[in-house]
C-alpha cells in the first residue's frame, strides 16, 4: 500500500489544490536532468525540474498483477536538455523515469508516483511522445537461447568470439554520392567482393553524423567505389566527402561463418536443426536422410 507524504496528502483533502506533474530522468550515463508541466523551475530530491521544458503527461494504463503498467509523456524540442538530434541518437533509450505529483507552492510536499523506463520514442512536427514502461515489461523480455539453423550471438561478441580488428574485415572510405537518406556510394581502399559488408555497420567519423553507426542492408559493386543500402534511413543526410568506416557483415549462416569468418568452431547456432521444408514434406524416395551431418 502507497503512503502519501503527510503534507502532500492534507494538502490533496483541501478544497483547492496546486499541484503538478514532474518527471527525473536518470540516463544511462548517469546524468540526472528534471522537467515538469509547471511554468516555473522546481526543486526538490537534490534535482531542478525545469519548465518551459514542453513536458505534458498522458494517459496511464496499469493492470492488477504483474503486467506491464504503461504511460506517456509528450512534448516539444524548447528545452536545451531535449533535442530532436539527442534523441535521435538513443541518448534517451533506457533512460530511468520517475515521475512526481508535487504541490508547487511548496515543492516538499511530493510524492513519486511511478518509477519507468523509456521506450519507443516518437518524433513529428518539432515534438516527440515518449513511451514509458513500468520495469515489470522486463518479464516479457525473451530468456534464453532459441534453437534455430541461424547463430544467434552478434558478430564480435563475447559468445561469437571473433575479432573484428583482424585486417581485412573493416575499410575506411568517403563519401561520394547520396542518392537518398538511405542509399550512398562510398569510396573505399582495398578490394571487397560484392556483399562482403551486405549486414554489416556504417560508422561516420566526421561530418554532421560523426560518432553515428548505421545497418548496412546490402553493398553493391566491388573494390573501390559501393553503393550502400541502409536498413533505415539517415537522420541527418552526409555530405561529400564525409570520413566512413564500414565492417563486415554476417549472415548468420553456418557456411558464411566457416568460409567468411574461419569461425565455425565458435558458431552458436544448430546448423543441423531440420527446417520446416522436412518437417513438412513426405517420403518421396529420393530425399536421403540418414541422420549424416548436413554441413562438414
Amino acid at each position: 500500500m502507497r503512503e502519501i507524504e503527510a503534507g502532500l496528502l492534507a494538502h490533496l483533502s483541501e478544497d483547492a489544490t496546486t499541484v503538478c506533474s514532474c518527471w527525473r530522468v536518470v540516463l544511462k550515463d548517469g546524468a540526472v536532468m528534471g522537467f515538469t508541466e509547471h511554468d516555473h523551475d522546481l526543486h526538490f530530491a537534490s534535482t531542478t525540474f525545469l519548465a518551459a521544458s514542453g513536458f505534458a503527461a498522458t494517459n496511464l494504463e496499469t493492470e492488477e498483477g504483474l503486467a506491464a503498467s504503461t504511460s506517456e509523456v509528450a512534448g516539444g524540442f524548447s528545452s536545451k536538455a531535449i533535442t530532436e538530434e539527442a534523441l535521435a541518437a538513443g541518448q534517451y533509450d533506457g533512460a530511468r523515469v520517475e515521475a512526481y505529483l508535487v504541490n508547487w507552492r511548496n515543492p516538499s510536499q511530493h510524492q513519486r508516483m511511478y518509477v519507468h523506463e523509456i521506450g519507443e520514442v516518437t518524433r513529428e512536427g518539432g515534438g516527440f511522445t515518449a513511451e514509458l514502461r513500468s520495469v515489470t515489461h522486463r518479464l516479457s523480455q525473451p530468456q534464453g537461447r532459441s534453437f534455430s539453423r541461424r547463430c544467434d550471438a552478434a558478430l564480435g561478441d563475447g559468445k561469437c568470439g571473433f575479432n573484428l580488428a583482424t585486417p581485412g574485415f573493416t575499410a575506411t572510405g568517403t563519401v561520394v554520392a547520396v542518392d537518398s537518406d538511405a542509399q550512398l556510394t562510398v569510396s573505399v581502399g582495398g578490394e571487397f567482393a560484392a556483399g562482403f559488408f551486405s549486414f554489416g555497420v556504417l560508422s561516420f567519423e566526421s561530418g554532421a553524423l560523426s560518432g553515428t553507426k548505421a545497418d548496412i542492408e546490402t553493398n553493391h559493386g566491388a573494390g573501390g567505389s559501393m553503393r550502400l543500402e541502409l536498413w533505415l534511413p539517415l537522420e541527418a543526410t552526409p555530405a561529400i566527402g564525409d570520413t566512413v568506416r564500414l565492417t563486415a557483415g554476417c549472415d548468420k549462416a553456418f557456411s558464411t561463418c566457416k568460409a567468411k569468418f574461419g569461425n565455425h568452431l565458435n558458431f552458436r547456432g544448430f546448423p543441423h536443426v531440420p527446417g520446416p521444408d522436412f518437417a513438412y514434406s513426405y517420403v518421396n524416395g529420393e530425399s536421403e536422410h540418414d541422420g549424416r551431418a548436413l554441413y562438414k
